[in-house]
């Protein structure tokens, strides 16, 4: 006969089951948490950093404008006259240099370059070479610093997207907003630190939530998405019949059941979950106001372009990135999709540029005119470039291949050096020959840009201290201001 006592029902339930109150807190929680929250058994730390900033800042929020799919670096910014001048000749071997191509492109018996059919002409203090596709761009030249030396390890979307926005290219890692809003919070303890709007009605390559979620990192860090309807964030607004009383009720009692679990086995996931109800039920009052671009001059629409009024354009977007930023929002990101132009280029990426052109331009000179600029970063760019070479047969109709060789991303404000050009490629447009920056490296700058050491800014998981530049990264410091 078995001589050892049994368990207590009471006993089990309170050890094994996180007690009745936690049974019932992790019931109404239950499907609270995000598909990219911490995976169970996460060694979290569960420390806060501090110290932060690590030095004096120039930025105190991001906006980042990310052009999904890659959009031409040889289109709009990296003009290069000898493939005009060479246009159908076929790509030296010299110049390739055995470099690995894409399976779409990789098997063609003939790679022929191909030059821009669109003009360019030169501006600001340092003779930016802009494409006649963004005018409006052109005309705030001298506020931009134009790197036309990135490259990645990228060659495809998924992998590449997931790399710039998270420091590596299998999902799973908390993304840079996360990053920033983890290191440095919100000024506003109203809204959400990390916000996402994505252009409407798009195509191209799907965006998933793992690019703005928050990784093993607490789920409150995540980014919260901003939708183009009259409830801006799902699930926000109270359902019929429940009052802000009646809420303010339940949140309560959650407070008071998680206290009692905290007290038997501290749980920050737990910690989590409930700072994000506090926000959801705090944002109640302050997303109307926030998102109101009723409230904005006519003037303002004008400076934007006509479809500033429509929610969900790019315009609207970047003028309601505006807003977020003069409520404290840290990190906002855009995201506008189909810049993968692997055919059709010549009549497709002129649309994109009429779709987000005149925005970029206006978002520039608006923070400027409000004394905001100079403390808020600006980024442009996508994923990686395009080939200097057609995909498939050269036509009039042509398309580009990926490159994550080189490609262009322009910063301004938040203390970059305003009408500077950074980097160099060879005559091709093929490989750089002068300042490569690495995706690491942009990061880096970034964080540095936020009085952020980037190599301090650590979180432990699974017996390893992480951070967004893994183990690479340097600051571009010849950038800054």
């Amino acid at each position: 006969m078995n001589s050892e006592p049994l368990l207590p029902r009471r006993h089990f339930l309170k050890n094994f089951g996180m007690g009745l109150g936690g049974v019932a807190l992790a019931e109404m929680l239950h499907g609270s948490i995000q598909a990219n929250e911490p995976a169970k058994g996460a060694d979290q730390s569960g420390e806060k950093p501090h110290g932060l900033p690590h030095f004096p800042a120039k930025a105190k929020r991001v906006i980042y404008l990310f052009m999904s799919g890659g959009p031409s670096q040889l289109d709009l910014f990296d003009y290069k006259p000898l493939l005009v001048r060479r246009n159908g000749e076929q790509l030296p071997d010299s110049v390739r240099g055995g470099q690995r191509l894409t399976g779409m492109s990789g098997n063609q018996s003939s790679i022929p370059m191909v030059g821009t059919p669109f003009g360019f002409n030169q501006y600001g203090p340092s003779g930016t070479w802009i494409s006649d596709l963004l005018p409006h761009t052109a005309a705030v030249a001298g506020e931009l610093c134009v790197i036309k030396s990135m490259f990645t390890e990228s060659i495809n979307h998924g992998p590449g997207v997931t790399f710039l926005q998270t420091g590596s290219q299998v999902p799973g890692r908390p993304s840079m907003g996360a990053w920033v809003n983890y290191g440095l919070g919100c000024e506003n303890s109203n809204l959400p630190g990390f916000v996402v709007l994505v252009t409407k009605g798009k195509g191209g390559q799907p965006l998933g939530a793992h690019l703005w979620g928050n990784g093993f990192l607490p789920s409150d860090h995540q980014g919260i998405q901003f939708r183009p309807s009259k409830d801006p964030v799902l699930y926000l607004n109270n359902p019929a019949g429940i009052s802000a009383e009646s809420r303010r009720l339940m949140l309560n009692r959650f407070t008071q059941l998680h206290e009692h679990q905290q007290a038997a086995s501290p749980d920050p996931q737990i910690e989590s979950r409930i700072a994000n109800y506090e926000m959801a039920f705090r944002m109640q009052s302050s997303i109307p106001d926030a998102t109101a671009l009723s409230e904005e001059s006519e003037a303002t629409f004008e400076l934007y372009g006509k479809d500033a009024k429509t929610p969900g354009t790019f315009a609207a977007n970047c003028l309601q990135a505006r807003r977020l930023a003069e409520r404290g929002v840290r990190f906002i990101q855009l995201y506008h999709q189909d810049w993968d132009h692997h055919g059709g280029l010549p009549g497709a990426i002129p649309k994109l540029c009429q779709e987000t052109d005149q925005a970029c331009a206006a978002l520039i000179m608006d923070l400027k005119q409000r004394g905001m600029l100079e403390d808020t970063l600006i980024v442009w760019g996508g994923e990686f470039g395009r080939t200097n070479y057609c995909q498939g047969k050269l036509s009039a109709n042509f398309g580009r291949d990926h490159h994550p060789r080189c490609f262009t991303v322009w910063m301004a404000g938040g203390g970059v050096k305003p009408g500077m050009v950074y980097g160099e490629t060879d005559e091709f447009g093929y490989n750089i020959t002068q300042d490569g920056v690495h995706i690491h490296d942009l990061q880096a700058t970034i964080m540095h840009l936020l009085g952020i050491d980037h190599e301090a800014l650590t979180y432990k998981f699974q017996g390893r201290r992480y951070r967004l530049t893994d183990v690479h990264g340097k600051v571009v410091k010849p950038i800054l201001a």
